[in-house]
């Protein structure tokens, strides 16, 4: 049965991640797949993840691990990973940090430089890529699994007529509002991949996988990369349930 909410999914996830990982490492686990999810702001990563999840799910082979998304609640994983100091929490935010090039205007006294905290995130990802069955959004994951087997790397783009109306809907902006915070989030998103692992984040060759959700319906763009996921890692998955 799948347990509603991010948050509760994510503890469970995170409290399985020992256990999981024993198995790996006695040759009685199975890795499956780490998706990365790369997305201009109001692409519809949230609605297509959450899809994914559900499809994914369904065919869920059970030594693997429940399905699992990373967006927010992987500050809190990073922080506990590194028994980091809980107050990080509220600066530690891609959009607050991608863009600081000193270490000293963002981060309080005595707290680790946002050049470590991008660090220990990228350690994070790469432990929970390990166990598999999860996608993580933003954070340049596709950069950080970049050479791991068991990743595949997607990118989420539309027209910003339709990532206005979207933001609109989610946040309660208003027209003007919704734009300048596309344009203030694309740009940092940008800065992120730029400034800590010197990539260009729409450069079509670190994706396996580019979708148009102005072309395509979100639920048929999920359908589109579970297939292709499926595909690509068969024995992942227990395909016999088709």
């Amino acid at each position: 049965m799948l347990i509603s909410g991010a948050l509760e999914k994510a503890k469970l996830y995170i409290e399985t991640h020992s256990k999981e990982k024993d198995l790996h490492e006695r040759g009685k686990f199975e890795k499956g797949p780490c998706i990365t999810i790369s997305r201009e702001t109001g692409a519809g990563a949230d609605i297509i993840s959450n899809k994914l999840i559900e499809i994914f799910q369904k065919y869920k082979k059970p030594n693997l691990p429940d399905w699992t998304i990373f967006e927010k609640n992987l500050i809190q994983k990073v922080i506990e990973d590194h028994n980091l100091p809980k107050t990080l929490t509220e600066i530690f935010d891609e959009k607050k940090y991608s863009s600081i090039l000193s270490f000293a205007s963002e981060i309080l006294v005595g707290q680790p430089s946002v050049h470590t905290l991008v660090y220990k995130t990228t350690q994070t990802i790469l432990s929970l890529a390990e166990i598999g069955n999860v996608i993580i959004i933003g954070r340049g994951g596709n950069v950080v699994t970049s050479n791991l087997s068991n990743a595949f790397h997607i990118r989420l783009v539309s027209t910003f007529e339709d990532r206005v109306k979207h933001v609109t809907e989610v946040y309660g902006f208003d027209t003007k509002q919704a734009a300048e915070f596309l344009k203030k989030d694309d740009q940092t998103r940008r800065n992120y991949i730029s400034t800590y692992f010197h990539k260009q984040i729409d450069d079509p060759l670190l994706y396996h996988l580019t979708i148009n959700t102005h072309r395509l319906k979100h639920d048929h763009a999920a359908e589109i990369i579970a297939d292709a996921v499926m595909t690509k890692f068969p024995k992942c998955f227990n395909l016999s349930n088709e």
